[in-house]
């Protein structure tokens, strides 16, 4: 059995924080075969997740805020928002289903943020339209100010 206590969250926050991209999977799940994907993921504020879908009908995917402060975001095929929602440890919203084919992204408001994440298995990297294309790419010139952007939803 695997246990997801105080100690564990302190040590991917801390990971996170001193990753180049300032965030940190910690998986539950045995590999990128498994059927079944589940995972902390730990996310600070400043980093940058391009705003993408998961077309595989199987592939909805969950989010639960454990710490701190995380802003979902959905978009439509041009990147116009759809809708946002703040979701709090210790707030009214906790988490977040994306169903598949919906583009979307996560955002840090608070350091030390994670959250749980569920989906389907296997793990493969993002296929020819599960890009949001209308995203600047992570590092580039325009991430930080995107970033901001999103940010400013939640403000």
């Amino acid at each position: 059995m695997q246990i997801v206590d105080r100690n564990l969250l302190d040590q991917v926050s801390a990971q996170a924080r001193s990753a180049h991209r300032l965030r940190k999977n910690h998986n539950l799940h045995q590999s990128d075969a498994s059927r079944c994907h589940r995972l902390l993921n730990a996310i600070e504020p400043g980093t940058f997740i391009r705003p993408h879908r998961h077309l595989d009908p199987e592939k909805d995917e969950t989010f639960v805020c454990l710490r701190g402060r995380l802003g979902v975001v959905t978009f439509d095929e041009a990147g116009t928002i759809l809708e946002s929602v703040l979701l709090e440890a210790c707030g009214d919203k906790l988490a977040a289903d994306v169903p598949h084919g919906t583009f979307h992204t996560a955002v840090s408001l608070e350091p030390g943020t994670i959250f749980f994440e569920a989906k389907a298995g296997p793990y493969l990297p993002l296929a020819a339209g599960e890009k949001g294309e209308f995203a600047p790419e992570e590092g580039s010139a325009e991430a930080a100010g995107y970033l901001e952007r999103l940010a400013a939803l939640f403000a």
